[in-house]
């Protein structure tokens, strides 16, 4: 089953794509799935929570998972961190997630 997620990429353009919740992914797959941020500025660790790359904030209430200590630690040491900070390397899209909207993050 696919769900829309609506991400505003870095230039401030708003774009809701189909998010597949059956493929294991998370929000910054998704986003170089649909190359959503230039290539080598998005998940340059890989999805492991050692670089804040991948880093958006929720805009919406819709309730993500709550944050883990890696990630906590690694948003601790970022740029541009806010309250509704978050690294889409840490968040498996979900049926829980429709209608999620995020923001990425500046590039540091």
């Amino acid at each position: 089953m696919d769900i829309k997620i609506t991400i505003t990429d870095r230039d401030g353009i708003k774009h809701t794509v189909d998010a597949p919740t059956d493929m294991n992914l998370n929000i910054m797959e998704l986003v170089r799935m649909y190359e959503l941020a230039p290539e080598g500025t998005i998940g340059i660790c890989g999805g492991m929570a050692m670089c804040a790359s991948c880093q958006c904030y929720i805009v919406n209430g819709v309730e993500v998972p709550p944050i883990n200590d890696d990630e906590e630690a690694m948003l601790s040491e970022a740029f541009f961190v806010k309250q509704n900070s978050r690294l889409g390397c840490q968040i498996a899209i979900t049926e829980d997630l429709d209608g999620l909207e995020i923001e990425l993050a500046p590039e540091s």
